[in-house]
């Protein structure tokens, strides 16, 4: 049996390896020697290891046992692959010898991790061996076979691996049952016709035992290495490792912590569950894509096409482990080179996310305990009162009769209607809330979309057939099974009826991981193998029906074990259909459970978070994560959820969601007002500037979400995006940056009039002055007081701002103010779209207008590429230019001299300019 391979990176031949599409080895032929590591690096590591046994076991007395075999003591501490991964199991030696794996006691791990495996496989663990491996049209087609079977039940003998080499920079690697079909996620994906002709990547495999070898061509970097453990593929429990290039890994979400992973024995749980954001806590979305930047500023993604209960487990090797308990391994693999190119890629088989209204870009405010429509008109007028930007009123689950769905409190909000139709004479919008569970406990004939919906066959069922019921808010509730078409017509038309009174223009999707207050079901959960699984992964509450439903229920597609991570997904999916249907305009939705391709129907918030300064900063490694999982219209309950915020923590708080994408304060019941007006005039007054700095920005905003929308860019992007090669980015999650040009700096702690941020290479403008910094790559020292956010202008990037309104629609008609931030060479670009904000399909049906704006030799161009007649109701009034190095002697408006102002801080500026945006342009300054 060959030995698993310890390659480095910089050691890509130190074992032969099959080539992609070479004949075939007969089996027992072409086997090579162990491949371990020949750097000197691990050898010394082994020793080390070796020693530090031989010492516990002196300092031990002996207690730890006899010492292990010498193919044990080979592998290095962070090499080790965990073969006995149950949690809430002592594991002895005999139980891990048991599975045949190696057994050696390690001193504690650190407070929270797992810490060095005791049980961990040996060298020659059996695997998968590779009998076949033959050229397809698109890559090559491969059988898999295991002679020797595995410690968990129904192993499955014969697997088929499908390599498809889909374009020069995506990999599709595939492994399945080779007999019998297995469930695979309903995900629309692209199908491609032929072969990529110039991969930036090298596939070599290993025979025996199997194991996948993949490199970056222009470096040799070894990208994975899946012979570094055994691949096991019993019926639920999947299991693959590979080595990972560096420790600089993202993604795998839903949960809380820094940007970037832990790799130091940390295991990640996808399974969707309501929970109010915890550090290690599997949280409400599952999202199994990773990106890592390797050493040199390139980047590669992973994404593993799989909806079942799935952990994954990482290790300072630096290694990764994917454990999934049900479908099959559906790998894609992403080649960049760069992380933006990553995140395109990855949402060319996700789907690109849909175009957001205009007005979703907008502030929006919400509250649980309102307790009335009129409370919250109350506040809605404070806000208008106080000139206050504000686009969308929101209502949680108080403006329903007893929070059933598509009901409405005759009392408490009686005036419901008015209010909507004020905000809508205000050019306000309206959203509220709906659950997925259902009422049951209603008199026959007095619920409709209960009694409809039963009668229909909608909700998930039993094992037995009958509805299952759990509880939520209402009480006693039923789930719609959004997996059935059926339920997704039955879902409009209550959103019809209810339209009808309240004519509602976005939806809010909650408690869709399901979340049930029950374990289950009223009734518990059957025994089973669904239910009680051979193996659990590390989910909170130690069951997969926690605070959820029962895996063994079933639904149109499949049984909930492996569609319960799609839940929140097919929901978005069935509501954004339904506004379309209603509106005739672009859906706004915001989804709490997510998975890949959400995007394309909603939007997320982060969840219940707190009014704590540690939750506004997670906030920011969670925006930017959603960022890459293809999800740009996200942010947090701006000021906290629960518990109580205070005016400093707001006030900096709704600085920093100002530039969240999507903007919403949102507060609990039970605790005082978070609103803007609630506050000091002091507090309001920089709440109310920082919003209308939000509002001016809009035009460069919104472009930002139509090449999210057009080509997966990301509108809220880590540094390192745009500096790959400044390893000093790698870990910033403090700050970030608007599209390339744009960086915010907020002030994340109390008591402070001053924050440390890093500016990259280059020069930046204050925004608000056009005063430059030059940097050379450093931490900076920047005035905060409380009235102030920091922001600053990348070099050789044009903004295109708008006069502020108190809402997107007084805002869009007015004129528009374009920012030049010259670059060291005197150079600038910028761009910009700009459509109705709500209509349909406005780019795939051209009406739209997309003006380029460019410097270069002291002459500005706007140039007008595509053009409809919203762009003929908008004028262009001021341009102003930062990094003007001497003063101008005159400025040329298409060659006619127009009056100027130019400042110390080399700022020219341009006033009353007057032009259609509809029309091109040029201005010199001489």
């Amino acid at each position: 049996m060959k030995s698993y391979q310890k390659l480095t990176a910089a050691q890509p031949a130190a074992c032969r390896v099959e080539e992609e599409g070479a004949a075939p080895v007969p089996p027992g032929r072409g086997k090579l020697a162990p491949c371990w590591v020949g750097s000197g690096l691990l050898v010394v590591a082994v020793l080390l290891s070796t020693i530090t046994v031989w010492v516990l076991r002196q300092v031990s007395g002996g207690w730890l046992g006899p010492m292990p075999p010498p193919k044990c003591l080979l592998v290095p501490e962070s090499h080790r692959f965990d073969c006995y991964p149950e949690r809430g199991v002592v594991v002895t030696q005999e139980l891990c010898e048991s599975r045949g794996c190696c057994f050696i006691q390690s001193p504690p791990p650190a407070q929270g991790t797992r810490g060095v495996p005791w049980c961990f496989y040996p060298p020659d663990f059996p695997s998968y061996t590779l009998e076949s491996l033959n050229q397809t049209a698109l890559g090559v087609v491969g059988l898999l076979v295991r002679r020797e079977k595995t410690y968990y039940p129904r192993d499955i003998e014969k697997l088929r691996l499908d390599v498809e080499f889909e374009t020069d920079t995506r990999l599709h690697i595939k492994i399945r049952d080779a007999a019998n079909p297995r469930y695979e996620v309903p995900l629309d994906v692209p199908r491609v016709m032929k072969r990529a002709e110039n991969p930036i990547y090298s596939l070599n495999f290993s025979w025996d035992p199997f194991g996948v070898l993949l490199q970056r061509k222009a470096t040799g970097t070894v990208l994975l290495n899946t012979t570094v453990a055994p691949l096991i593929f019993a019926d639920q429990f999947l299991q693959i490792s590979t080595s990972l290039p560096s420790k600089f890994l993202y993604g795998l979400g839903e949960h809380r912590g820094s940007l970037v992973h832990s790799l130091d024995w940390n295991t990640l749980t996808l399974w969707a569950r309501d929970v109010s954001p915890t550090e290690s806590f599997n949280l409400y979305g599952a999202h199994p894509f990773y990106l890592l930047m390797e050493e040199g500023g390139d980047a590669h993604g992973v994404f593993l096409l799989n909806s079942n209960a799935m952990e994954v487990a990482l290790q300072p090797a630096p290694g990764l482990t994917w454990r999934t308990i049900g479908g099959v391994l559906d790998f894609y693999i992403f080649l960049g080179p760069d992380p933006n190119m990553v995140i395109q890629q990855y949402q060319q088989v996700i789907g690109f996310p849909a175009m957001p209204p205009l007005w979703a870009l907008g502030f929006h405010l919400c509250r649980w305990g309102y307790g009335s429509s009129n409370e919250t008109w109350q506040t809605v007028r404070a806000m208008r009162n106080y000139q206050i930007p504000q686009d969308a009123q929101w209502n949680d689950i108080d403006y329903m009769d007893g929070y059933r769905d598509f009901t409405l409190d005759s009392q408490k909000f009686a005036s419901l209607p008015s209010l909507v139709k004020d905000l809508h004479k205000h050019g306000q919008r309206y959203v509220m809330i709906l659950d997925p569970g259902i009422s049951s406990t209603s008199p026959h004939g007095s619920y409709w979309p209960f009694d409809e919906g039963l009668r229909r066959g909608l909700f998930l069922n039993t094992t037995q057939g009958q509805p299952l019921i759990g509880q939520v808010w209402p009480g006693f509730t039923a789930f719609a099974d959004f997996s059935n078409p059926d339920t997704h017509q039955w879902w409009l038309e209550n959103l019809q009826h209810f339209y009808a009174h309240v004519p509602f223009d976005g939806l809010w999707i909650d408690m869709n991981e399901p979340s049930n207050f029950m374990d289950g079901s009223e009734d518990g959960c059957p025994p089973g193998e669904l239910d009680s699984p051979p193996y659990t992964p590390a989910v909170l509450g130690d069951s997969l029906s926690a605070k959820t439903v029962c895996a063994s229920a079933k639904q149109k597609a499949s049984v909930h074990y492996n569609l319960h991570n799609l839940y929140g997904l097919m929901e978005a999916k069935a509501t954004a259909s339904a506004l379309i249907q209603i509106r005739g305009k672009r859906p706004f939705v915001i989804s709490r459970s997510t998975f890949p391709s959400q995007g394309r129907y909603s939007g997320h918030w982060l969840g219940d978070n707190r009014s704590q300064w540690k939750d506004m900063y997670y906030s920011i490694p969670g925006l930017l994560s959603f960022s890459l999982f293809g999800i740009p219209l996200v942010g947090a309950d701006i000021c906290g959820f629960s518990g109580s915020t205070s005016e400093e923590l707001c006030t900096r708080w709704m600085q920093l969601g100002a530039f969240y994408p999507f903007a919403r304060n949102h507060n609990t019941q039970n605790e005082k007002a978070q609103d803007p007006t609630a506050f000091s005039p002091a507090a309001r007054t920089a709440m109310k500037d920082v919003l209308l700095t939000r509002y001016s920005l809009l035009p460069f905003l919104y472009t930002l979400f139509h090449r999210a929308h057009l080509q997966g860019d990301t509108v809220a992007r880590p540094l390192f995006f745009e500096f790959p090669w400044d390893v000093a980015t790698w870990e910033l999650d403090r700050q970030f940056l608007w599209g390339r040009s744009l960086l915010v700096t907020p002030v994340l702690e109390p008591g402070v009039d001053s924050v440390t941020g890093y500016v990259p290479q280059g020069t930046w403008y204050d925004f608000y002055t056009g005063s430059s910094v030059n940097s050379s790559g450093e931490m900076l020292k920047m005035s905060a007081p409380l009235e102030h956010l920091n922001l600053h202008v990348r070099e050789g990037s044009i903004l295109p701002t708008q006069k502020p309104g108190t809402t997107t629609e007084v805002t869009r008609g007015n004129p528009l103010r374009l920012i030049v931030a010259l670059s060291s060479h005197a150079t600038a670009w910028g761009d910009l779209f700009w459509d109705d904000g709500e209509s349909l399909d406005t780019f795939e049906q051209g009406n739209y207008s997309y003006v380029v704006f460019n410097v270069t030799q002291n002459i500005f161009t706007s140039t007008v590429l595509h053009v409809s007649t919203e762009a003929t109701k908008v004028t262009i009034g001021t341009l102003s230019i930062f990094g003007v190095q001497k003063p101008p002697s005159k400025v040329l408006l298409n060659g006619q001299e127009k009056p100027f102002s130019y400042l110390d801080n080399q700022v020219l500026t341009v006033s009353d300019l007057g032009i259609s945006l509809s029309q091109g342009f040029s201005l010199q300054w001489l």
